[in-house]
Order: structure tokens, then sequence, then C-alpha cells
């Protein structure tokens, strides 16, 4: 297994590949295609494996990416559930083993496995030159983040950027750069195994770098002047939003082509981020029907 695995980020600084951490617990009749004693889960080298834990997140990685499975553990009451991924990972000579909700709580390091972890290969980061390719040649969308860390609010947008379409998600955040993290992969209930992602610890720059190759930038910005309902929205294009109480760094501000509002009542100055992010996905997509990466 790679413990090396390097990355450029969209700024073009190079970067040790990250992972998330994950796991779950319950019971079925699935016979596991390996008994005896478990295989030790290393999660002290976080460049070396990803661990994904949710029952449709993990059912999704296994579908979009079978190679990068390396172990599978889950609840034994769930063994029904997940014949068919049973049979196949065994088919592939991955170890599938029972576990207890005990043992999943402890190598996923929360309450929240739903019974299935994955123990995968990292997902690979999308290079800039890359990104900019996919969006230019489909007239695509792509979602940046401004130091959103929550993965309660990460995981709705993942799903939601899944939802309508978006190519591909850069994630902005300071040095060291913690990649996705696993619970957010869980909430997104498959959405992240259906987008791209690049990450980058100066997303101003970034947002420059795509301005530079023609790809438009919105940014959401609750004090913003122009609603985002019926503004004529430009692709190739990449929908910004920010941090939970902070907003929009002033300089990721300053390169946003334009900075829209949803606008409300007044009663509350604004919307959760997830909400706001949905919402912009979906008024971009709302004139063009969203499309698969």
């Amino acid at each position: 297994m790679r413990r090396d695995l390097a990355t450029e980020d969209v700024t073009g600084k190079r970067m040790g590949a990250s992972t998330r951490a994950g796991g779950t617990g319950r019971r079925g009749r699935a016979r596991p295609a390996h008994r005896g004693r478990p295989a030790a889960v290393t999660t002290t080298a976080p460049e070396a494996q990803e661990l994904v834990y949710g029952v449709r997140a993990g059912l999704t990685v296994f579908s979009a990416r079978p190679e990068s499975v390396l172990e599978v553990r889950f609840a034994p009451e769930l063994g029904p559930e997940l014949r068919g991924m049973l049979g196949a990972a065994s088919e592939r000579g991955i170890p599938c083993r029972e576990a207890s909700g005990a043992e999943l709580e402890r190598i996923a390091g929360t309450p929240h496995h739903e019974g299935l972890l994955l123990v995968a290969r990292p997902r690979p980061w999308l290079r800039l030159a890359d990104l900019v390719e996919r969006l230019a040649s489909a007239r695509g969308v792509a979602l940046a983040l401004d130091r959103v860390r929550n993965p309660y609010n990460i995981g709705p947008i993942l799903r939601a950027a899944a939802f309508f379409g978006v190519r591909a998600v850069v994630l902005g955040s300071p040095a060291p750069h913690r990649g996705v993290p696993a619970e957010a992969v869980r909430i997104a209930e498959g959405g992240a195994e259906h987008l791209a992602f690049a990450r980058t610890t100066d997303l101003a720059v970034t947002l420059a770098r795509f301005r530079g190759q023609g790809i438009h930038v919105y940014g959401g910005d609750p004090h913003a002047d122009t609603s985002l309902f019926d503004f004529p929205f430009v692709r190739p294009a990449v929908v910004v939003v920010g941090h939970e109480r902070e907003g929009l760094l002033p300089r990721v501000r300053s390169e946003c082509d334009a900075l829209l509002a949803v606008p409300g009542s007044g009663a509350i100055e604004s919307l959760n981020v997830s909400i706001a992010a949905s919402l912009l996905l979906a008024e971009i997509a709302r004139g063009r029907p969203p499309e698969t990466a």
C-alpha cells in the first residue's frame, strides 16, 4: 500500500494525499468472505487509506470504485442487505468480516457508522489543469468551499452538488488540508462518489486562475445587492460559498465576477450555508438540465 501518495493542489503546490475516518454496526445472515481473526485497521497513516462508513455511502463507494476497496467490515444483521456487495467483494478477494457495533464505533470514531465500514485507498485529487479542461469542454459547473469545515454542512452540500450535476468540488482551506471528512461522505448518501475533488490552500489564487481560463466565478453573499433568482449565469462557472459564520474572505470575494444573495424576509440574516449552496446550484441548473460528471 502506498504511503507517499502525493498530489498537486489547485494552487500548484505539492500536498500529501489526505483521508477520512469512519465505521459502523448491525446483524443478518450473509456469510463474510473471511472468518477468523480480524485484520488490523491502521488509523495512524492517513495518507495510506480512507475509512468510509454508512450504508449508502459504503455501497456507492463499492459500486463506483471497487478496485479501491481493501476491506469490508459489517454488522451481522446487515448481511442480507449487503449480500450482493459482499459476494462481489469476495470474488475480488476483498476481506469481509462481521464486526460488533463497539468495534465499528472504535474504528470509525463515531457511533454513526450505520453498521458498515469500508477501508479503501484514498480518493484521488483532481489537478487544476484537469478541472479547467472538464469545465471548459462541457461548459460545466464546479462548487468551491471557502473554509467550510462542519461535516454536517459539507455532507448536504455534496449531496446537492451531485443532485444538480456539478462536476467537481474545490475544498479551500489553510494547510494542513484535512480533505473530505468521513462524516460528510456518510451524510452525502453516496453523493461524494459522483463528484471529482480538488483542494487548495489559497482559494483566492485558485479562483484567479479559473478566471484567467475564461471560467466565471459567482459568490454567495447574504449582503449582496443582486438576487440570485433570474441572474444570467454564464458557463463554465464556479460557485463559491463561504465559512459558516464569516462568509467569504475579502480576497475570495474580490475574485468573484458577481456576488449573489438569496432574498428573504429580513427576519433572519442569512441561510445555513448548505441551504444557500443548494439554492445557488438549483438556480444555475434551472436554465439547463443537470449533467453527469
